[in-house]
């Protein structure tokens, strides 16, 4: 079978866009989602994408929550996401992070990381994740808009992704939070997916995360392939690939990713505290994975 594969276009893909150039639709195509994590989970639900590439915390809330649309099949990026606070381009009073309790937040969709790392943000700041009031805006640019035209305060964005409309003046930073997780996980539907496709994608992917990350390519191919395909400068590539970290095997998840996350996203109000122990075969599929 041709899977379908949803992803995010950010420099995070680089490594699945070098596999598309070479597959050329014999195994796979992509199938953009310009919105992120929740617009990934929502087609995976619509019978729109049979694998997603996404963030950590909102895959695993959502099982967490009873979806039933996918399990976990593999890792991607290992390394924690670099969340920036971002408000409006014009002074305001919102200049550092303690200014945002009581006001309202830009998401994309709910149920999206931007959502989920608000959470976090509140839990960090000792804010009551009760009183979060949030507005969605679906995208980049609807986020951007709704803090300039003030109806919302700030929303989260991955930094160097939004970098560059803070670079042209379109919006300001005020702060930054790292995720307490790998930020990257691979999640497909539990029947449309078949398990020899999957793991046959998760095996060649592999290869090409190997390839991207290893030092000779962050040295000068990957640098170059990152400038030429997202227009982002010199400088900020080095900066993400001396911090960018990928698994050798994206076939495997360590089971603490799951339990560690779970236990910061029960803190934080997220999910509701599970009955019982956790069980491994609800939140991954594991025909494919192999826990670690």
């Amino acid at each position: 079978m041709v899977l379908r594969i949803g992803y995010v276009r950010e420099h995070f893909c680089s490594p699945l866009l070098q596999f598309e150039a070479e597959d050329k639709g014999s195994t796979f195509t992509l199938v953009e989602c310009p919105s992120g994590t929740g617009q990934l989970i929502s087609r995976l639900t619509k019978d729109e994408i049979d694998i997603a590439i996404a963030l950590t915390d909102p895959l695993i809330a959502g099982i967490a929550k009873g979806s039933e649309a996918y399990k976990l099949v593999g890792s991607y990026v290992t390394s924690p996401l670099r969340w920036a606070v971002i408000t409006g381009h014009k002074p305001s009073a919102y200049n550092q992070i303690s200014d945002l309790q009581g006001s309202t937040i830009g998401i994309s969709r709910n149920g999206s990381g931007s959502q989920t790392m608000a959470y976090v943000m509140a839990l960090q700041q000792r804010w009551p994740t009760s009183e979060l009031k949030f507005q969605v805006n679906n995208d980049i640019h609807g986020l951007i808009n709704s803090v300039n035209d003030g109806t919302t305060s700030a929303f989260m964005w991955e930094w160097f992704t939004t970098k560059p409309f803070s670079d042209a003046g379109e919006c300001r930073f005020i702060g930054q939070v790292p995720t307490p997780w790998p930020s990257w996980l691979i999640a497909a539907h539990p029947t449309r997916a078949e398990p020899a496709a999957v793991r046959t994608f998760l095996n060649n992917l592999s290869r090409h995360v190997r390839a991207f990350a290893s030092a000779e390519a962050r040295a000068g191919p990957s640098v170059k392939f990152v400038m030429d395909t997202f227009s982002y400068p010199e400088t900020d590539v080095k900066e993400w690939l001396d911090a960018v970290e990928y698994p050798e095997d994206c076939s495997t998840i360590p089971w603490n990713v799951i339990t560690d996350t779970l236990s910061v996203l029960q803190q934080a109000g997220v999910v509701a505290p599970p009955e019982g122990a956790v069980k491994r075969d609800h939140f991954v599929n594991l025909d494919i994975v192999t826990l670690v």
